[in-house]
């Protein structure tokens, strides 16, 4: 088939998660064009030949907060010296593709171009589970407004799909139809990596600026292996029990594979890399972002993790105490690789083919 993929920028798990499915596709012998926004062209363009170039929606971080004033003014100039490009490409689109079938992560210009176009579109990614699961009051807390805005905008962002399918590693109960939940899509990476118990931290944090979590650490007296916080250096940079290392994929997958366990921020991929590594996980939400808080609850309620709204020393000790009961929950968690997505993804293939 000619297939359209479309990938939103705004968070590298999606465009991870995205690589993987591209890969069966193309290993299935369909025929594929790849649009995406932001920093996930530089990411999918490692390892696809084309990837078209789109505008996307971008977030501001500071003190793990999301800033919403300097998102929009951000977001609202970059909207309008794009919109020429997104003209541009839809008609190259129009008249150069003529795909068949739509599949969009999260991802609304391809998406649109489906709409217009009358063709099936597939979703894929994990947010829809806001939308179209129902959540107990317990696990939505003293969020009931956060998640009300989400959820609406969530259901507005890509309607009228033929299918949903959402990558979890929790099963609330589905409630809306078109809509089917399967284990978190992993990276060849991870499914090779083989899980050991060390003895150090693994952090992760994206938000620049946040150095209460740098004081919290180095209070806390566990060795510790930082990604995110110092995205410049080149080299590793040791500070007491702190090792501040550059981003490299292979370095960081095998810090995670041997971590004693794992504090970061809300975002699904890794969570759900995690999950089946059996690492347990102090989960810190980025601040005004529900989904995240949504994760992390579902993390604490299933015994594999602990969440926190701020990180201090007493919090870190109190999770490093609680690592053996979370390593006992997640040991009855199983996963067979991305079979179960691949087998839904092409059995609806198949049926769009047919003309179901």
């Amino acid at each position: 088939m000619k297939i359209l993929y479309g990938v939103v920028g705004e968070g590298m798990g999606h465009a991870m998660r995205s690589r993987v499915v591209l890969d069966h596709l193309f290993a299935e012998g369909h025929e594929v064009v790849i649009m995406a926004s932001s920093r996930a062209v530089e990411y999918l363009e490692r390892f696809f030949d084309e990837v078209h170039r789109i505008h996307g929606l971008h977030i501001i971080y500071e003190e793990n907060r999301v800033r919403m004033d300097r998102t929009i003014f951000s977001n609202a100039l970059a909207g309008n010296e794009a919109l020429p490009d997104q003209i541009g490409a839809y008609f190259d689109l129009v008249n150069e593709f003529d795909p068949e079938v739509v599949v969009s992560d999260f991802e609304s210009w391809t998406y649109l171009f489906g709409q217009l176009h009358g063709l099936p579109i597939l979703s894929i990614d994990n947010m829809q589970i806001i939308n179209r699961c129902s959540h107990e009051p317990a696990i939505v807390g003293d969020e009931e407004a956060s998640f009300a805005v989400t959820r609406a905008f969530i259901k507005g962002k890509l309607p009228f799909c033929e299918h949903y399918f959402i990558t979890t590693f929790f099963y609330p109960q589905v409630r809306r139809e078109r809509t089917s939940l399967h284990p978190p899509i992993l990276r060849r990476e991870i499914l090779d990596a083989r899980s050991e118990r060390g003895d150090h931290l693994l952090v992760y944090q994206t938000a620049e600026g946040h150095d209460a979590l740098v004081h919290a650490l180095e209070a806390a007296g566990m060795p510790c292996r930082v990604y995110g916080l110092r995205r410049h250096i080149t080299e590793d940079q040791v500070q007491g029990d702190l090792v501040f290392r550059p981003f490299s994929e292979s370095v960081f997958i095998d810090d995670l594979r041997t971590a004693r366990a794992v504090i970061a921020g809300g975002g699904f991929t890794l969570m759900g890399e995690c999950v089946y590594l059996k690492k347990p996980m102090l989960c810190v939400p980025v601040g005004g972002q529900f989904e995240q808080v949504l994760n992390a609850r579902y993390l604490e309620h299933l015994g594999f993790g602990k969440m926190a709204r701020e990180v201090d020393a007493d919090e870190v000790k109190g999770f490093v105490k609680l690592i053996g009961p979370c390593e006992r929950a997640l040991s009855a968690y199983a996963q067979d690789g991305n079979a179960d997505l691949f087998r839904a993804l092409d059995e609806e293939l198949d049926r769009i083919v047919a003309g179901l």
